[in-house]
């Protein structure tokens, strides 16, 4: 019995390899809208979409970033400048993009673009500090998608929103789980949504991988930045030392956890833009699949026990 459960199982996993193996014809027919490509995973995506065969109009947020993606591409990838925060950058953008696109329509929207600071315990925080990632991360995902919807919806295309394994746990403080939960929520509405219009809506939730998002630095100064402002009090309840300790960690943990394949989350972008029959979600990463994820389903009592055991305590923490 074991044996027939074990060939239905190959058989199953056969099929579904052979099933996602087909890729869209007419490739030099489809347009697709990256956001964030100055850098990271934008960058290469745009690179690879473009050695491809697609017409990538590629957003930038400096123009170095566009004039650098020029020098490498063919004629067939054009750039926008685009700041995700400004509804105007978007329209213009949008604008751009319905000049290109014509008739045909936008092919696929990727929602790349995002930041990961500023970062750190909850209450080091202020309301604007949630704001400016928030605005980044989740109100741009959305506004970008909105402005070329009915684009997309005529070529019965994509949209690739870029979320993370942090939008479906949350390991530390600050807005980035935050914002990554709000991303996981639009996109899934938005698939129900679409579903009646042939447009489907797929989400890329990558684990730790070695970009400008994990960039230690970036982190340490983010957090020395946060001590600088808060209130005495806070810093009294944190201790004068615990600063150090928190970049003493974050250099332990994040000099073995990221992965430098980003190669990894760039074919899984492709692969929902290409694919004939592209999964709904994906999840590039070891410790995405076998940590962040099935962590994520375990009793709450489990996960806050893994997540914090190793934390740095403040020095007026209840014994």
């Amino acid at each position: 019995m074991f044996l027939y459960v074990l060939a239905v199982v190959a058989l199953l996993w056969l099929y579904r390899w052979y099933r996602e193996t087909k890729r869209v014809p007419n490739k030099s027919d489809k347009y697709v809208y990256i956001t964030g490509c100055d850098s990271g995973f934008g960058n290469l995506l745009a690179k690879h979409l473009d050695k491809l065969g697609f017409c990538v109009i590629a957003s930038c947020f400096i123009e170095k970033g566009e004039v650098e993606l020029k020098k490498v591409s063919s004629e067939r990838l054009s750039t926008v400048h685009l700041d995700v925060t400004k509804s105007d950058s978007i329209k213009r953008a949008a604008e751009f993009i319905k000049t290109k696109v014509g008739q045909k329509g936008l092919w696929s929207v990727v929602n790349n673009a995002g930041v990961s600071v500023p970062s750190g315990p909850c209450d080091w925080l202020t309301i604007d500090d949630y704001r400016q990632m928030l605005d980044v991360n989740l109100m741009g995902v959305i506004e970008v998608t909105m402005s070329v919807l009915p684009l997309i919806k005529k070529a019965r295309g994509r949209v690739v929103n870029v979320a993370s394994v942090f939008g479906r746990i949350s390991p530390f403080g600050g807005p980035y789980s935050i914002s990554k939960y709000g991303v996981e929520a639009f996109n899934d509405s938005l698939r129900r949504t679409m579903l009646p219009f042939g447009v489907k809506v797929l989400c890329i939730e990558p684990g730790f991988f070695k970009t400008s998002v994990t960039d230690i630095d970036l982190l340490k100064n983010c957090v020395d930045k946060l001590w600088e402002k808060i209130p005495q009090e806070t810093k009294d309840e944190y201790g004068i030392d615990y600063r150090h300790k928190v970049s003493v960690l974050m250099k332990e943990k994040f000099s073995h956890l990221p992965d430098s394949d980003l190669m990894k989350v760039v074919s899984c972008m492709e692969h929902a833009i290409a694919a004939v029959h592209p999964r709904t979600r994906y999840s590039p990463g070891w410790d995405a699949k076998f940590f962040w994820l099935p962590l994520s389903y375990m009793p709450t009592v489990i996960s806050d026990y893994l997540l914090t055991k190793d934390n740095v305590k403040p020095a007026k923490a209840v014994q």
